[in-house]
């Protein structure tokens, strides 16, 4: 699987009163996160739910019901397990699991919205090609951007193949304490399209 490149499969229409995106997701990777999110998904548990954590060139930050980063469950009602990949990676557009340590996966999921990665970790990577950072890797950090040292911490799952410009915007938002937005980014609806 070569992320970035990945268009067909099962996809996510993320709608929000800002407008759409919409990714590809990765089942074959992460199946339990797939499962989790497209069950939640169709269930309409993320309607009307807000990006309660915006940071700009990062990321934005939604799916917890007390809109506080407090909250949410997974669809079995406990925490699942992380399901890393070397295929799948904090690459700009991803989208990941927010969680508050090791297998502590819940309903709360992140996009990367950092347009570059950092140049002293791109150097670092360099030097591990043999240890869990392939060339194509870095090439792709260098490309297009992301947050490698979100790696092997968040699950990856899907990927964003259209709307950025609609990520852009929401990453733009003025936002006060927390990193909550002034005025609320709602997710309308999220469908699911296999």
């Amino acid at each position: 699987m070569k992320q970035l490149e990945v268009k067909d499969g099962v996809k996510a229409v993320i709608r929000t009163n800002m407008g759409d995106m919409t990714f590809v997701l990765f089942p074959e990777v992460a199946p339990k996160a797939v499962e989790n999110f497209t069950t939640h998904a169709k269930n309409g548990y993320y309607d009307g739910l807000i990006f309660h954590r915006v940071i700009k060139d990062f990321m934005i930050q939604g799916g917890d019901p007390n809109g506080n980063g407090t909250g949410g469950k997974s669809i079995w009602d406990k925490p699942f397990e992380d399901e890393f990949s070397i295929d799948a990676r904090n690459y700009y557009g991803a989208l990941s699991m927010a969680n508050s340590g090791p297998s502590t996966n819940g309903s709360q999921f992140f996009i990367v919205q950092a347009k570059t990665a950092p140049p002293q970790m791109l150097a670092q990577m360099e030097e591990l090609t043999d240890r869990g950072y392939p060339r194509e890797c870095i090439d792709n950090y260098k490309e297009v951007g992301g947050t490698p040292w979100l790696d092997f911490h968040h699950t990856v799952f899907g990927q964003l193949i259209e709307g950025k410009d609609v990520l852009e915007d929401i990453a733009a938002v003025r936002c006060g304490a927390n990193d909550k937005p002034m005025y609320d980014v709602t997710i309308e609806a999220i469908e699911i399209a296999e």
